[in-house]
């Protein structure tokens, strides 16, 4: 779990550097984010009022014969976002992290798991089925043995203090060593050393009951009897696969919130809305944006995730080891899903605020459910054990895009429980679209200062 941890922390650097790099961008060129060409030559901030509603009416009567008026403002959106130097940066250095994810372990399981090579010293009879014995308890420990023959006593025990040989047997019934095994400065492998005093002190039994070499070969060749069992194995846990997919979806649902968070008060304090709106409705011009986003973010993900199973498959990773097709569509579902309900309260919340600082205030709060969401659901994925508070987060909307995808790849809920998850956070969103509407219109237009709770709850003077 400490390379999981760590593209955490990777995560979390992109996203305050491209937070801060925006911020600076903007603040150079004084212009918000969202100001551009809407779409074939529409109008930028600056521009004159007649310009600008003549190019505006112009193109909205060309797209709406093709795409509609949503899919003009997804278009905008999705160049916007594609264009950027930040985004595309961003995406590289989420791409090296995950990769750094997946070698990093790799290597580290290489070299630590690879055969060590061990000098057993032979004092006394040096017999073909000692070594024999030698040799197949270095095959059980995955040791690389290497036998020599000690003229003595004396000579064995000068070549352990010498580290020449890392274990001596002596006369074929004793082991002897420089320092216990399990001393993290002793040579030894403590498993080959544990192995070969069980295979001497087996091999001491045939002596002893004056067994011949055939029988003590016939014994030595037994095999274990068949075992079987009545019910099948169950269905292996990911708990891997969870963790991976939620530091993606985290990192996602932050970034691509933030954006609609910033775009639409960006919009709302440069009066670009006022403009926009002179043509399109305001559910349209939400509606569009979060569209638009949500199409770069579902791209992105999909990229990572193709990428992340690409190069876990090349350099043999176990980070995605055993990741069933059904776990990887859940997970990108959950995200679609995620994004969906997220975006509007988003959304909502920037056409409230006019400044920076407004933002900040309002990031913090609306981020406590992913965060809450997030944390405990990284740690059932580590445990494998949920519990029932957690059960039931995996079908409230702003929790379950977390919750639900580990219970899924711990095998841990039916296909109705997925089912009726799904209709459940559906059913919010939808919700969540019609009430964040009504704010964005009442709010949107309101300048001049923060717009207050009680604003948007009363009911507007004619």
């Amino acid at each position: 779990m400490k390379f999981i941890y760590f593209v955490v922390l990777a995560a979390v650097l992109v996203r305050v550097w491209i937070f801060t790099r925006r911020r600076r961008r903007r603040a150079a060129t004084g212009l918000p984010n969202g100001v551009g060409p809407v779409a074939g030559g529409a109008p930028t901030a600056g521009t004159g009022t007649r310009s600008r509603t003549s190019h505006t009416s112009h193109t909205s009567h060309t797209i709406e014969s093709r795409l509609g008026v949503v899919g003009m403002v997804a278009g905008r959106e999705v160049r916007e976002r594609i264009r950027g130097r930040i985004f595309r940066i961003g995406t590289l250095v989420l791409l090296i992290a995950v990769a750094a994810a997946i070698i990093i372990p790799t290597f580290h399981s290489n070299g630590s798991s690879g055969a060590t090579r061990q000098t057993v010293g032979i004092v006394g009879s040096s017999s073909a089925q000692l070594k024999q014995v030698i040799e197949s308890a270095g095959t059980q420990s995955q040791d690389k043995v290497k036998i020599v023959p000690e003229p003595s006593l004396a000579a064995a025990k000068t070549a352990l203090l010498a580290n020449k040989i890392d274990l001596a047997v002596i006369g074929g019934n004793r082991i002897l060593l420089n320092l216990p095994a399990s001393a993290s400065s002793s040579p030894a492998d403590p498993t080959l050393v544990t192995n070969l005093a069980d295979y001497l002190g087996v091999l001491k039994a045939y002596e002893v009951g004056g067994l011949t070499p055939e029988q003590a070969r016939v014994i030595d060749s037994a095999k274990s009897v068949p075992v079987k069992t009545l019910r099948p194995n169950p269905k292996p846990t990911t708990n891997g696969t969870s963790a991976f997919g939620l530091v993606l979806l985290f990192f996602m649902l932050t970034q691509y919130n933030t954006w609609i968070l910033i775009g639409v008060m960006q919009e709302k304090s440069s009066r670009v809305v006022e403009v926009l709106l002179a043509t399109l409705r305001p559910l349209q011009l939400l509606g569009g944006k979060v569209l638009g986003i949500g199409l770069v973010a579902l791209g992105q993900a999909a990229l990572v995730v193709g990428f992340a199973l690409i190069l876990a498959t090349a350099v043999g990773s176990s980070l995605l080891h055993g990741t069933a097709t059904l776990v990887l569509l859940c997970q990108l579902l959950w995200l679609v899903l995620g994004y969906a309900f997220y975006c509007w309260v988003y959304a909502a919340a920037g056409s409230t605020a006019e400044r920076q600082d407004q933002v900040q205030t309002l990031a913090l709060p609306l981020s406590i459910p992913i965060l809450v969401g997030y944390v405990f659901a990284l740690t059932v994925a580590s445990s494998g054990h949920p519990d029932l508070v957690f059960k039931i987060f995996a079908y409230l909307p702003p929790t379950a895009p977390f919750c639900m995808p580990v219970l899924v790849g711990l095998s841990q809920v039916t296909w109705w429980e997925f089912v009726a998850s799904v209709l459940i956070s559906i059913a919010g969103t939808f919700a969540m679209a019609i009430f964040a509407a009504r704010i964005y219109r009442r709010a949107v237009l309101r300048t001049g200062a923060r717009v207050s709770v009680r604003q948007l709850v009363t009911r507007p003077s004619r």
